[in-house]
């Protein structure tokens, strides 16, 4: 589903290099997760994942599902079914979330060939997300992210993956400012969106969102590449001994 290729990526405003020459597979069905010290691009490729402007791709390539994503823009990407889940959500005063929701879901579905959802059903579908992740319906009727605590917003983001249904779904740092039982809501409503259909990148600095989303493979980010690949053990052995003897193996 994904392929990135020898990606050379530069912050476009300074020419700043980032991202070095990083090669990854993320197959259909699999739960990737991307880890490595701080500075060493993981939010980088996110937001190039998805087609941040401040960010210029140089070299290599990026295939989505065989095809190359790097001449789409960012609606272009998300309409493709690409979702980035934010370390640190944007308040958008003045937007109710429902409506966010329900624009969101109408342009996804118009973007797919599907009729816009009836109020009903898109009132249904809402509350049905909303519970499993334990949301109140009161919470969704506030503007967008505004006075959300750290544990909604992350829910917020997980209920919008929710009823949009992409088909790559890119977490960075999901379980940032999460206290446990936050962690294992936003875990739970990840866990449940596994399919054979549908990748997830997950991108963290810890082994324990890892104990909730238990992921497929394992990648070692340093420096802007992937310098060690493994499966869950791989994470299990960063938490027992750090970064430094993979980075000095790869040196």
């Amino acid at each position: 589903m994904l392929e990135i290729k020898n990606l050379h990526a530069r912050i476009a405003e300074d020419g700043t290099e980032i991202i070095r020459g990083l090669n990854l597979t993320v197959k259909a069905g699999e739960v990737a997760a991307i880890m490595g010290p701080n500075g060493s691009g993981k939010s980088t490729l996110s937001y190039v994942l998805t087609g941040r402007e401040d960010y210029e791709v140089t070299e290599g390539d990026i295939l989505y599902n065989g095809e190359s994503i790097l001449d789409m823009d960012v609606s272009e990407r998300a309409a493709s079914g690409i979702f980035l889940a934010f370390q640190y959500p944007v308040e958008i005063p003045g937007v109710a979330t429902m409506q966010f929701l329900k624009v969101a879901m109408n342009e996804q579905r118009k973007a797919r060939g599907e009729d816009e959802l009836s109020t009903p059903d898109f009132i249904r579908k809402v509350k049905e997300a909303a519970g499993e992740l334990k949301i109140d319906m009161d919470m969704l009727k506030r503007p967008l992210n505004v006075g959300f605590s750290g544990g909604e917003k992350k829910r917020a983001e997980i209920l919008q993956m929710a009823l949009l249904e992409p088909s790559l779904c890119i977490l960075d740092e999901t379980d940032s400012g999460l206290d446990i039982d936050a962690l294992k809501i936003v875990a739970d409503g990840v866990n449940a969106l596994r399919s054979p259909d549908r990748a997830i990148v997950v991108i963290t600095h810890y082994q324990r969102l890892l104990d909730y989303i238990v992921p497929d493979s394992v990648h070692v980010l340093y420096k802007g590449r992937v310098i060690e690949s493994g499966q869950k053990e791989l994470a299990l052995e960063l938490e027992k001994n750090g970064y430094a003897n993979i980075i000095e193996k790869a040196a």
